[in-house]
């Protein structure tokens, strides 16, 4: 146990009541006290921001440990180690003997260690007959001792403020790259939002991230960036949820249609049904039919008739759609069409191609079903240069969709008959 008497300072140095409170600190140190000397200076390390001291003053720290004898420091024996000026500064690797006497000051203000002035002011021991140390004087190690559980507590704080500011800029970084990946996908799936809005914002919040984040100017704009990400994804998932719906429902409409026996899709698949459009194989004969020289197809054509559920199209096998439309599979995945999920998929890259506006496409989709919009694209791309404006075609049949005016079956049937004219009968 260090003795409890004061030491004022040797020469000019004046004596305060910062400095005795200090002393009277560095020698109260619970009895078995012990610490692994170099364990506690990497805590002191680590905690250098808390203590107020400098990496030179901890080369200094470093250079007094290694002269004490022992690993352990222990309040049951000295603390005080001797050095000359000479050894101090070699083992400070080299320091200047000015800059010593600066970071020494700086140890003792910090309250890591104590000065123990001799008489004359120097470094030295006095030992008894036995060899053992009756008396040293030098610097006391007894405050870093006395100190360690508040040194290793500030240096835990300090760890644990740094991982959760790691933490938090990944978290940062991440939430980044989140929002610029689903406005890019927003924007490509042509999903109705305030897209804009969001843009802005979020260029906004990055202008304010600082140089230096800390955990007081982190958090807010860290919470501020989570919650534009939460709202793209919940528009997005919405967008979703519609869409499935949407094919859910198209698909059960075509169940029921194909379970009907007297639907002529069970004869003739995906050229129409008779609430929308019949092609006849035989020439008519009748009133109804007396202006079929004019048209000039020996009597054969569509004949419309009157729909119960105007406003709502039918859908037609893939199968039909791919045979009167086979252009569309070149933009499909991969060059190729196998489901109906690639043909919307195909439709986008079409509907990009032809400058159709993602509101135009968005407005046929709600109207007439995901999969009529994709097969609309596949027919407005089959026919080529015979539409001049693709996007003013599209909103067009979208209006008379809308008002039952409008039917797939004649649109998919004039490509196949395209394709397959008629072989005129020979007279």
């Amino acid at each position: 146990m260090e003795s409890e008497s004061v030491t004022t300072p040797f020469g000019r140095r004046p004596m305060s009541l910062a400095l005795l409170l200090k002393q009277r600190r560095g020698e109260a140190i619970a009895a078995g006290t012990t610490r692994n000397k170099w364990k506690l200076f990497r805590s002191v390390c680590e905690a250098r921001a808390g203590l107020g001291v400098t990496d030179r003053a901890l080369t200094v720290l470093d250079a007094l440990l290694s002269f004490y004898p022992e690993d352990e420091l222990s309040s049951e024996k000295g603390l005080v180690v001797f050095p000359s000026n000479t050894q101090l500064s070699l083992r400070a690797r080299g320091m200047a003997a000015a800059t010593l006497r600066r970071h020494l000051a700086v140890l003792v203000e910090a309250g890591l260690i104590s000065r123990k002035d001799s008489p004359n002011g120097k470094r030295y021991v006095r030992r008894g007959r036995a060899g053992g140390i009756d008396e040293a004087y030098g610097f006391s190690l007894a405050p870093l001792l006395a100190r360690a559980s508040e040194i290793e507590a500030i240096a835990a704080g300090l760890a644990a403020d740094r991982q959760m500011l790691r933490a938090m800029k990944e978290r940062l970084t991440i939430c980044r790259r989140d929002i610029v990946k689903l406005l890019a996908a927003a924007v490509e799936e042509a999903v109705l939002g305030d897209w804009e809005r969001m843009s802005s914002l979020f260029h906004a919040l990055l202008q304010r991230i600082p140089k230096a984040a800390t955990l007081e100017n982190l958090p807010p704009l860290l919470e501020e960036l989570e919650t534009i990400r939460l709202s793209m994804i919940n528009t997005l998932e919405s967008h979703k949820k519609m869409q499935i719906a949407s094919t859910n429902e198209s698909q059960s409409e075509r169940h029921i249609q194909n379970s009907n026996p007297e639907s002529l899709s069970e004869s003739e698949p995906g050229l129409g049904t008779q609430q929308e459009a019949r092609w006849d194989d035989q020439p008519r004969t009748g009133p109804e039919n007396h202006d079929q020289g004019r048209r000039g197809d020996g009597g054969q054509g569509i004949r419309a008739v009157s729909r119960p559920d105007a406003g709502r199209l039918k859908s037609f096998p893939l199968g039909t759609v791919l045979q009167a439309c086979p252009d569309i599979a070149d933009y499909g995945p991969g060059g190729a069409i196998g489901s109906w999920r690639d043909l919307m998929t195909a439709a986008v890259t079409v509907r990009t191609m032809l400058r159709v506006s993602p509101p135009a496409y968005e407005e046929a989709c709600s109207v007439m079903g995901p999969e009529n919009a994709a097969t609309v694209m596949a027919c407005i791309l089959q026919r080529g240069g015979g539409i001049t404006s693709a996007g003013g075609y599209l909103r067009d049949l979208t209006r008379r969709a809308g008002r039952g005016e409008f039917a797939l079956g004649p649109m998919l049937m004039a490509l196949l008959r395209a394709k397959n004219p008629p072989i005129a009968e020979v007279s």
